[in-house]
């Protein structure tokens, strides 16, 4: 995975939206691709297909060959170059010029393309085959009981930890934060590191963790409000600022949390990361480690993990003005198509398939810590919902900071937050 892929799933989590994954309006090109089937009425008979611009090598080719191989329509594939690319998707849709027919976007259609009409309702696609994904993944790409993207492959974190480095201090894996903190205390020497989860001391990537790992969601059932204004999410708060104040969180590495390097390094005894990093964990440490979910904080918590998936969409008025066929193509690439579903997640880099019946055939996760990685989006899975906008992220990361940075009172503090959240959900509910 490169870097703008691993800044997704951080933002994904709790770092501003603004650092997310957008659009440069670079253009490979394409390729163009044989045709068998007539196209449908008032059609042109061609597709316009958008990607971001993915780092593993060959993952490119990998897309072109896909495409090729439906018969449904000619597919060209263009392949967006940079950092930029939700940015160039946006405003190509509300221009209305150059529309792809079918698009990645990240987590599936922003709450903006869907109020805005921009993109199709694929729920009668799907159909009944809904329950072949993923249920946390399909559910972010879902709005009001309506399917707007199809999951193509899904990326998560998780704790990585040193086994041998655990048994020797006598402490077990942490199931609870108590039991974290425990254990990094445990393990921490004057050379290696407790836990790791960031330069910034864990703020960014962990902020939505403390949220659900303390048994709570975003917002409340109806999305008017916050769902977390609770005694077990404040104490979980204060408990990570504790944390961070006393020497058993490692403040800083050689490099940020999205990088395995300070694990591998022997930096420190555990870290959060990614599931990209574990081919090169594996290497480093063979059997000698494990993975886990984040701890439960408190008596109301659970474990839990983020993930993030780009979600394959259809436009409402694609350029090529076939939306019958681009909907078909959707469903034939990322539903039926399971081998090259398989060969996108397992070939380059390391990924879970959004069908959970496909992980036993890609190698690198069939068995041990990615089997079981896999096992966690599926059962402790989540992401940010599609309410949760940039202007209640950065005031909860705000608060967030002040807590346990500069010690402010939480309820004052997240109290703030709430106000800025019921107007900002005021505004954007339709």
């Amino acid at each position: 995975m490169n870097f703008s892929r691993r800044h997704f799933i951080g933002a994904v989590t709790g770092l501003a939206s603004a650092a997310v994954l957008s659009a440069c309006g670079s253009n490979s090109g394409g390729v163009e691709t044989g045709s068998s089937a007539s196209p449908s009425a008032g059609g042109s008979g061609k597709l316009v297909q958008w990607y971001h611009e993915y780092g593993e090598q060959g993952t490119k080719e990998a897309v072109q060959r896909y495409a090729k191989a439906f018969k449904g329509a000619d597919v060209t594939v263009k392949w967006n170059l940079g950092t930029d690319y939700m940015t160039l998707l946006a405003t190509t849709l509300l221009s209305g010029n150059g529309v792809p027919d079918v698009f990645e976007s990240e987590n599936g259609a922003t709450l903006d393309m869907i109020q805005k009409g921009q993109v199709a309702d694929l729920t009668d696609t799907l159909g009944d085959d809904a329950s072949k994904f993923s249920k946390p993944v399909l559910d972010r790409m879902t709005y009001q009981g309506k399917v707007y993207a199809l999951p193509q492959v899904v990326d998560m974190q998780m704790l990585y930890y040193r086994k041998s480095v655990l048994e020797k201090a006598k402490v077990d894996p942490p199931k609870t934060f108590a039991d974290l903190v425990t254990a990094a205390k445990a393990v921490k020497t004057n050379a290696m590191g407790g836990f790791f989860a960031g330069n910034d001391g864990g703020l960014g990537v962990l902020a939505n963790l403390l949220i659900w790992s303390a048994g709570y969601d975003q917002l409340n059932s109806d999305d008017t409000d916050l769902g977390f204004m609770e005694s077990n999410f404040l104490d979980g708060v204060n408990a990570y600022r504790d944390f961070y104040a006393s020497g058993a969180l490692l403040p800083s590495a050689s490099k940020d949390w999205f990088d395995g390097s300070p694990f591998i390094n022997g930096e420190t005894a555990m870290q959060w990361t990614g599931l990209w990093a574990l081919g090169d964990i594996k290497k480093k440490w063979g059997d000698d480690f494990g993975v886990l979910p984040f701890p439960a904080i408190g008596s109301a918590g659970r474990q839990a993990v983020p993930f993030g998936a780009y979600g394959s969409c259809a436009a409402a008025k694609g350029s090529s003005n076939n939306l019958a066929v681009a909907k078909e193509f959707i469903k034939w690439l990322w539903l039926d198509q399971t081998d090259k579903q398989v060969d996108f997640a397992n070939s380059y880099g390391t990924h879970i398939p959004a069908q959970p019946a496909l992980v036993s055939q890609a190698s690198q996760i069939s068995s041990g810590p990615g089997k079981e990685a896999a096992e966690f989006v599926d059962k402790l899975g989540h992401a940010s919902g599609l309410l949760w906008t940039s202007t209640i992220s950065d005031a909860f990361n705000a608060a967030l900071t002040n807590v346990v940075k500069k010690k402010a009172n939480a309820q004052t503090e997240f109290a703030a937050v709430q106000k800025t959240a019921q107007s900002e959900l005021k505004r954007i509910k339709k």
